[in-house]
């Protein structure tokens, strides 16, 4: 085949182009462009050739060639097998992966925190409408057993519909959680026996003395001596109770102790979940737990009820006692799945987060609540009730942050 060429003299060449080596690396030269008064002449691989000159164009040459002995070929400005490209691969696949576990560590942070606003914001409202119920209905283990049946029946629906796995219980395991249940049924229903009596700010400073009661009956029945930290910690929360009772307008005597009551069976469970569950039911998650003491609780406060406070949730008696039905029953109802939602985000939270990091969100959900409930129900508060208050819930954060601190092990 023969061979065109176009070629125009000019006293500027540009020289053919040819890659650098730095090292061992090709990398493409820029092209440099050097002015010379004789053009280099270039060799011609075929038989015969044609030149055209154009004297109309201005003194540049530009130089076509095709032949079959020389096939063009596109070039090649990195190497397929040149090392810059291969760490280029292995530096991106290794940023994708700090990336990644960046992004997992910020959609877990995130969920995290949502879960924690759940927390507050079921327990705000199980507050507010709780006490909107007991203010005009006084039958607190009659409420109680309510929202024990509407827990039992969320259960029922997460079994039912494999939201969470039904465990298999034993007779043997029942007989263990039963002492759980009992003290489980105890805490919820003083708890609202106090919430009828007195203001939920009120109740929810007496019940900042929780650590307290943790601290004795686990010196008492586990044998766990607390710190001298631990009991530093304490004296601000006794304090400020005691403050904040003083000055308590809505103070009675059957809300107090109430509260009280509910600090130490609240305490119990848990002291009796160190004792008993850790040695005999380690395979029982919590929420698996929480779910079993939702149903037999309402089993066994259901006769209690009937003996004690009679069928006083009928429409009848209702309307009969001039009182609101679909009011008390819409916010009974609300108030129940808002007390099995803030337990069951709870039991949540506990699964991700150390034991310290959810006493220290508890501590933090207490203030929420006394702070919600005072602007909701426009509680009078006076200073020095709210400075009893203060230094109560300062003392609980105190507690919290001291546990961890453990005691130095005696020389042998």
């Amino acid at each position: 085949m023969q061979s065109a060429t176009l070629s125009l003299s000019s006293p500027c060449s540009i020289p053919s182009l040819k890659p650098r080596k730095f090292g061992s690396t090709a990398l493409f030269d820029p092209i440099r462009i050097s002015c010379s008064s004789s053009v280099p002449k270039r060799h011609d691989h075929s038989a015969s050739s044609h030149a055209v000159s154009v004297n109309s164009l201005p003194n540049r040459s530009w130089h076509l060639s095709s032949s079959s002995s020389l096939p063009l070929r596109a070039w090649n400005f990195i190497p397929s097998d040149s090392r810059p490209d291969r760490f280029e691969v292995r530096a991106t696949a290794a940023e994708s992966a700090g990336e990644g576990e960046k992004s997992d560590s910020l959609v877990k942070t995130l969920e995290l925190g949502l879960l924690f606003g759940l927390w507050y914001l079921f327990n705000i409202y199980f507050n507010i409408y709780n006490k909107q119920v007991l203010k005009v209905y006084h039958y607190p283990v009659t409420v109680t057993v309510i929202q024990f049946a509407v827990g039992t029946v969320l259960v029922a629906l997460m079994w039912t519909f494999n939201l969470y796995k039904r465990p298999k219980i034993t007779g043997a395991q029942l007989a263990v959680i039963l002492p759980l249940a009992v003290v489980h049924t105890l805490g919820n229903l003083f708890t609202n026996m106090s919430l009828g009596k007195v203001a939920v700010s009120f109740t929810h400073t007496i019940k900042a003395m929780e650590p307290f009661f943790s601290v004795v009956l686990s010196a008492m029945f586990l044998g766990e001596l607390p710190t001298p930290w631990v009991v530093g910690s304490l004296l601000p929360i006794v304090g400020g109770v005691v403050l904040a009772s003083v000055t308590e307008a809505s103070f009675n005597w059957a809300g107090f102790w109430s509260a009280m009551a509910s600090n130490l069976t609240n305490q119990s469970r848990n002291v009796l979940s160190k004792k008993v569950m850790v040695k005999k039911e380690d395979s029982m998650d919590n929420i698996t737990l929480f779910s079993i003491i939702t149903i037999m609780p309402f089993f066994l406060l259901a006769p209690v009820a009937i003996l004690m406070e009679g069928v006083k949730f009928t429409p009848a008696y209702l309307q009969s006692a001039g009182l609101n039905v679909k009011e008390v029953a819409v916010r009974s109802l609300l108030a129940a799945l808002s007390f099995h939602a803030y337990q069951q985000v709870s039991y949540m939270i506990l699964q991700r987060v150390s034991p310290v990091t959810h006493s220290v969100g508890n501590c933090v959900k207490r203030v929420v609540v006394i702070v919600s409930s005072v602007i909701f129900f426009k509680t009078p508060v006076s200073p020095i009730n709210a400075l009893g208050t203060g230094i109560a819930l300062a003392g609980v954060f105190l507690y919290s942050r001291v546990k961890r601190i453990k005691p130095k092990a005696k020389a042998a």
